[in-house]
């Protein structure tokens, strides 16, 4: 849990106080591979910190999964939508390799940020990141070609071609199995 403390430390010193609370807040969840952690359909609940493991989160467009992220080790995953709308979500969030969680309940986030005021900063920092993180992702899907948006990928992730499987790759970048395939066989 240390490395998470560090982490949002390091956006904003944490009292001991602060501290203490999320310390007894947060859960830990060992999930092996294969797991769907979110389901589309329910009600997200739960925020997580992934500190050792992959997952990604995916929909079905007409019967096909499509890949819309993949979370890696120090990054914060959830049904976005859901999580923070209260409402049905519909996202999946699949744990591609055994993982280690660190977790915390709306209900007890958002208990964090009323007594603690000064970490609702913490939490815009965060939200900030991670919109835009979606932002260039889709100025990426828009404007530039799927060779680009691949080597984009593997430039920002260079480990992912080992963690993920091809066919996630692929939707994730709006490009077909084959599409990707000649990409990877010019380079």
């Amino acid at each position: 849990m240390e490395k998470l403390l560090l982490i949002l430390g390091q956006l904003m010193p944490l009292s001991t106080e602060l501290r203490e609370d999320l310390i007894a807040k947060i859960f830990i969840r060992k999930v092996k591979k294969g797991v769907i952690l979110i389901s589309e359909g329910k009600i997200c609940h739960q925020l997580f910190f992934i500190k050792k493991g992959f997952l990604r989160g995916f929909h079905y467009q007409n019967g096909k999964e499509i890949t819309s992220w993949f979370g890696f080790e120090n990054d914060f995953a959830t049904s976005t939508h859901s999580f923070f709308s209260q409402k049905t979500g519909y996202e999946n969030v699949e744990v591609i390799e055994d993982s280690i969680l660190y977790g915390i309940t709306y209900e007890d986030l958002n208990k964090v940020y009323y007594r603690h005021p000064e970490f609702n900063y913490v939490g815009r920092l965060l939200t900030e990141k991670y919109y835009l993180d979606v932002l260039e992702r889709t100025l990426c899907l828009q404007f530039q070609t799927a060779k680009q948006s691949y080597e984009q990928l593997i430039a920002t992730h260079p480990q992912i071609l080992k963690r993920a499987y091809l066919g996630h790759i692929a939707s994730y970048l709006g490009i077909s199995q084959e599409t990707l395939s000649r990409i990877r066989a010019k380079k």
